[in-house]
């Protein structure tokens, strides 16, 4: 028997990446998952959870809109968790205000309104990012060890055009200042770069981004992320959600690594592959910083190494046909 036995939670944007390895592990424990989708009927979007384990008795499909007021009031009705990692996430947008900023904020706080309005909601486990703690602010980031009490800076993300980490970073906050006022108990999650194995039949964009350096591009990002396995980030969100004790946020990250790193690793994996050689721009490497793991170690999650991740990505990429070697 899981620790989910007879408990009710529901998972918003349940076909996204991050959402799907989550109720995957929710009806492993034994949860019944309300999973909000914005189209059941679309095959893509819903056939992968269907196919898990568990599924047959205890998932539960539901249609809503992050930008439709109370569409989420039948979706958390009757739970006593909701995980909500439903946000837009696009990065070719013409016009962020509306593409991005304004359905993230209020897509946010249309799934807490639904919540601070059930009586039965115990916790809510909110999925953010890293980008919305640390890394941009402008500050220099070595050797800083960054924790969970940094914040990013969204003016210099804005010249930055940063769409995605200013949406996520505004509907943390939005969310925090909401969850105070109306009482509501909230915990928040903050991944790197997700990679590992992909259980949805379309790419995201964590593997994309491995994907491009395996399929023969000359040049790698001069970029540095912190890297970190959906498994532990889903694994993450449930204990956040079982801990009587936790709260806050939590930074989610194996390890800080360059692009030039990440490149090497995938060398040693799959010698064969003709992998970029050099950097895409000649300024020097980004530099690499420290993401403190204590407050993860306290959720219990011990994390599964860069090297491991990388080659579950490449896997899973040929496993489903968007790599062959």
């Amino acid at each position: 028997m899981g620790s989910g036995e007879g408990k009710i939670v529901c998972v918003t944007g349940a076909s996204g990446y991050i959402a799907s390895c989550l109720v995957k592990q929710l009806l492993l424990r034994g949860y019944t998952v309300k999973a909000s989708v914005r189209d059941p009927n679309d095959p893509r979007k819903t056939q992968h959870l269907l196919a898990l384990e568990g599924a047959e008795d205890r998932l539960k499909l539901f249609k809503a809109n992050l930008l439709e007021e109370g569409s989420y009031d039948s979706a958390v009705e009757g739970c006593e968790g909701v995980f909500h990692t439903a946000s837009p996430f696009n990065h070719d947008v013409k016009d962020p205000e509306a593409e991005l900023l304004d359905p993230a904020v209020k897509g946010t706080l249309n799934v807490l309104n639904s919540c601070a309005n059930s009586s039965s909601i115990k916790r809510v486990v909110l999925t953010s990012i890293i980008a919305a703690v640390p890394t941009y602010n402008g500050k220099r980031r070595t050797p800083d060890v960054v924790d969970e009490s940094w914040f990013t800076d969204l003016d210099y993300c804005r010249g930055l055009k940063l769409w995605h980490v200013i949406s996520k970073t505004m509907a943390e906050d939005a969310a925090w200042k909401f969850s105070k006022e109306k009482g509501v108990d909230m915990v928040a999650i903050n991944p790197g770069m997700v990679i590992g194995p992909l259980l949805q039949p379309t790419l995201n964009t964590s593997a994309a981004a491995v994907l491009s350096l395996i399929k023969g591009v000359q040049t790698f990002p001069n970029a540095t992320f912190g890297w970190v396995n959906v498994k532990d980030v889903a694994n993450a969100h449930i204990q956040a959600f079982e801990i009587p004790s936790a709260s806050g946020r939590y930074c989610l990250v194996e390890r800080v690594a360059h692009y030039s790193e990440v490149v090497k690793f995938l060398h040693q994996l799959y010698p064969s592959f003709q992998l970029p050689k050099k950097c895409a721009d000649d300024r020097p490497y980004v530099p690499t910083y420290q993401v403190s793991k204590e407050k993860a170690r306290s959720l219990g999650i011990e994390f599964i190494p860069l090297d491991v991740s990388l080659k579950e990505t490449v896997e899973s990429l040929k496993e489903k046909g968007f790599v062959d070697f």
